[in-house]
């Protein structure tokens, strides 16, 4: 089995879901269990498919297939925050840098399996 904790994407991505679980904890009660459950169990996803992905032979698929649920997490962040789920804004903002810098790398990944 291959490694991937030296991985910047997986790190990126554990941080990511820190970020996510310190976030949804502040979340009303109903935010927390309807779009909080959504992201915390997206974040966990994402952490998943790059592990599957660096112990891949052909990655395209997984890759393709993270950068999807990436693009749903983006989406269900917005919806958070035109629902003002987020206590501030400075808090989507932080959530949704985390998220572009994981997708970020991802799509460079995907570049470089071509």
């Amino acid at each position: 089995m291959a490694r991937y904790e030296h991985l910047p994407i997986y790190k990126a991505s554990i941080d990511l879901a820190v970020y996510i679980e310190q976030i949804v904890a502040g979340f009303s009660r109903y935010h927390k269990y309807t779009l909080g459950s959504e992201l915390r169990q997206l974040a966990h996803r994402i952490i998943l498919l790059i592990v599957k992905a660096n112990n891949a032979t052909d990655k395209r698929p997984i890759l393709k297939e993270l950068l999807e649920v990436q693009e749903e997490m983006k989406i269900i962040i917005r919806l958070s925050k035109e629902v003002k789920a987020f206590h501030s804004f400075n808090s989507f903002e932080t959530c949704i840098r985390y998220l572009d810098n994981v997708i970020r790398q991802s799509s460079g990944w995907m570049r470089s399996q071509k």
